[in-house]
């Protein structure tokens, strides 16, 4: 599974004006990544505001990619949720012959314990052949999927491959790396720690801001992994206040108006979210200019 080493992308949905999806923008985006490094691309994540796309659209957004992607990129495909056997469903009735693995996302609302956190995933694991990457994002669950957790996970069933950790948690990140199995991935799924946890052994990133950023990022997260922390660190450095930006309010809003500030994408998102304020918009693309993309 070294298909899964290197930048990742949670692409986003991009929208027109009337927030129908915006197929030309997507095609864009999806050539924009693949010209500029990236390792895989992941369809409808959070980032990809799966929450608020029909399942209608979510399969028009599959073929979609599949076929602008043609085979050049692994892609991985986001199916999760807080009722299991409803993931269970969406899993075995989605055509995933052109699907390399499914990102999971653990639980949320519900907050179940550790054991229930386990079973969930257990009973995912045993209902498909198709690797899994699981997703821990307490900031969102409202539920930290802890390493004893995800490393018994990991050791109990051969398709759970890799856990994309997003708890911006520095000694939780260095605890599933000192204890994984050999062939297990360590996944980043916080942009700004990203490459200290390269650095430490991970295998990479699933990125927001790779998406926009794809070049230097994915070049930042091949020296990390290479140890070259003294060439990485340059690029981090450079990509430090954009980074910052574009969580400054909400994801994707923030990455949309970069994209948008980079003639790829609009800015519109559906509600509940609402678009970046101007002032950010405006400091995102005085960024863009220190960068030299504008």
């Amino acid at each position: 599974m070294n298909q899964f080493v290197g930048t990742g992308v949670a692409l986003i949905t991009p929208f027109k004006e009337d927030l129908s999806i915006d197929f030309e923008a997507l095609e864009a985006l999806v050539e924009y990544n693949i010209a500029n490094g990236i390792e895989y691309l992941v369809i409808s994540g959070t980032t990809g505001e799966s929450v608020t796309i029909t399942s209608q659209e979510k399969e028009e957004i599959i073929s979609f990619i599949v076929k602008v992607n043609k085979g050049r990129l692994p892609l991985v495909l986001g199916i999760g949720g807080n009722n299991t056997q409803a993931v269970i469903d969406e899993i075995n009735t989605t055509d995933l012959s052109s699907i390399d693995a499914i990102l999971s996302v653990s639980p949320y609302y519900s907050k179940p314990t550790q054991e229930g956190i386990y079973q969930h995933f257990k009973a995912i694991a045993q209902s498909t052949s198709t690797p899994i990457i699981l997703y821990n994002v307490p900031g969102r669950t409202s539920s930290n999927m802890l390493p004893p957790t995800t490393l018994r996970l990991a050791n109990d069933f051969e398709n759970i491959i890799a856990v994309k950790e997003a708890g911006n948690n520095v000694h939780q990140y260095l605890e599933l790396l000192r204890n994984k199995p050999t062939d297990f991935h360590i996944i980043s799924g916080d942009d700004d720690l990203a490459l200290g946890v390269a650095l430490a052994g991970s295998s990479g990133v699933i990125s927001v801001i790779g998406q926009a950023l794809p070049k230097e990022f994915s070049e930042m997260i091949r020296l990390g992994i290479a140890g070259k922390p003294k060439e990485a660190y340059k690029l981090h450095f450079r990509l430090m206040p954009m980074t910052a930006l574009i969580f400054a309010e909400n994801n994707p809003a923030g990455v949309k108006a970069l994209l948008n500030g980079l003639g790829i994408a609009q800015s519109f998102v559906r509600l509940p979210l609402v678009e970046a304020t101007d002032a950010l918009k405006n400091e995102i693309n005085k960024e863009l200019k220190i960068l030299g993309k504008r």
